[in-house]
């Protein structure tokens, strides 16, 4: 389904390819009016009702709304109170967050100001994994020229609103992209994720304060629904269930890698063929892993499903950050799930037994099945450790889980041909043993 003629960018409205969109070039195109419109002239509250109102998700993984989170910092909540714009993105196939920040960063921390308004904070901390230092750098550069207008700092528009934003980047660790392993990062604490029962860091998050954590996409979208009004920002969607647009990520097997601005809800044939130029030469869609590493494995079956988060749900799918790993039918999946298995691995905090312990053992039985050194009980240990994953302490051991449920849910016969010496059908080099490495003893469970 092509896009609607009349169909705008949105967040990539000054997206120019070559360089940053300026403080001026904003300014020109109507940057910063939601914030004058806004301080002194609209209550807190009416922006949260506002964001609410238009449904915006988080654009982070999860899909939690926007609105709700805002609107669980309690009105008698102490000060002071912190927004934590989430720009660590370490999820594998995910780029949009750096690319988004390189096309527009003004409208980056005009919504991040928007949200620090809406729920009363005055101090922001932009957190960034340490290999985008170019785009650390630039938000530094551009904040000092936002504090310059008057758009940040003490009275701001000469109201008794003060906001203040600085950059922090993370020490590079997967696991800092959740938002309360993020927080003890910050606080220079082992960033470890705490879940504490009926707990919410918009109750206490950075030293013991109300924080919002929330990805830059989703506050990039505030300045528009102040603009333009909840209602316009629905329509947006190429469905009922999906709100506003969406930056999809697509890599992989496609002709035209690449992040693409599109209807949220846009069908997944669509962003593949339409938009990322279809298949490499030669090839045929096989699976893509839908949102990043740690989604499951979707087949051809779905392929003009809506890339939203409801209607993958609906089929026991997860839309996460939208990134599009694509596969075509040469490729063993069994091989990229080891591929990723390797990346949860190393990326474990180690903070509980079944990630710690569990993924290692993991890893060993996947690459003893590449190899061909495998048998049916193997495949019977593989789900057996696999369901482990989810007692786990948080979501990442879950996340690792993924694609392996969804290679032994639509790809089992695959997995099965690598069985009993008869290695891998697509002719990939066996696997050596890495250095350090833990195995299981030769027929799988000990």
């Amino acid at each position: 389904m092509p896009l609607k003629p009349d169909f705008e960018p949105v967040l990539f409205k000054n997206r120019r390819g070559d360089r940053p969109a300026t403080f001026d070039e904003y300014r020109q195109g109507g940057g910063y009016e939601a914030l004058l419109a806004t301080v002194g002239k609209k209550s807190p509250e009416e922006v949260v009702r506002m964001v609410t109102a238009a449904g915006l998700t988080g654009r982070g993984g999860a899909g939690f709304p926007t609105g709700r989170k805002w609107a669980g910092v309690p009105a008698s909540a102490p000060y002071p109170r912190y927004v934590q714009p989430n720009t660590d993105e370490m999820e594998p196939g995910t780029f949009k967050d750096r690319i988004l920040v390189n096309a527009d960063p003004h409208l980056v921390i005009e919504g991040i100001i928007l949200c620090a308004y809406a729920v009363k904070a005055q101090r922001g901390i932009f957190f960034i994994r340490p290999s985008y230092e170019s785009d650390a750098q630039l938000i530094e550069r551009e904040l000092a020229v936002a504090r310059a207008a008057g758009f940040l700092g003490s009275g701001i528009l000469g109201s008794d609103f003060s906001f203040e934003l600085s950059v922090h980047r993370s020490a590079g660790r997967y696991i800092c992209g959740e938002a309360t392993a993020q927080v003890n990062a910050i606080q220079g604490l082992r960033p470890n994720p705490v879940k504490a029962p009926g707990a919410h860091l918009t109750e206490a998050g950075l030293w013991g304060r109300p924080t919002v954590v929330n990805n830059v996409e989703t506050l990039a979208s505030v300045p528009h629904i102040l603009t333009r009004g909840p209602e316009w920002y629905k329509s947006l969607a190429a469905t009922p269930t999906g709100d506003g647009t969406k930056l999809y990520c697509v890599s992989g097997k496609v002709a035209r890698p690449g992040c693409y601005e599109l209807p949220m809800g846009t069908r997944l044939s669509d962003i593949i063929y339409e938009h990322a130029g279809g298949m490499l030469p030669g090839g045929t869609f096989k699976a893509c892993l839908p949102g990043g590493a740690s989604t499951a494995f979707m087949p051809e079956t779905l392929f003009d499903i809506p890339m939203d988060f409801p209607s993958l749900k609906a089929v026991g799918h997860h839309l996460g950050t939208a990134s599009m790993i694509v596969f075509d039918k040469n490729t063993c999946l069994l091989a990229a799930t080891i591929n990723i298995i390797r990346f949860f691995v190393r990326e474990s905090c180690g903070w509980c037994t079944p990630c710690r312990e569990g993924l290692p053992v993991i890893l060993d039985i996947l690459e003893r099945i590449e190899a061909g050194e495998a048998g049916e009980a193997d495949v019977a240990w593989l789900e057996t450790m696999t369901r482990q994953l989810h007692h786990a302490y948080c979501a990442f051991a879950p996340g690792a889980a993924a694609p392996i449920e969804g290679l032994l849910r639509h790809f089992r016969d695959e997995v099965m041909d690598h069985l009993d010496g008869r290695g891998c059908p697509f002719g990939a080099p066996e696997l050596a043993d890495k250095p350090g490495a833990w195995h299981l003893p030769k027929g799988g469970r000990p």
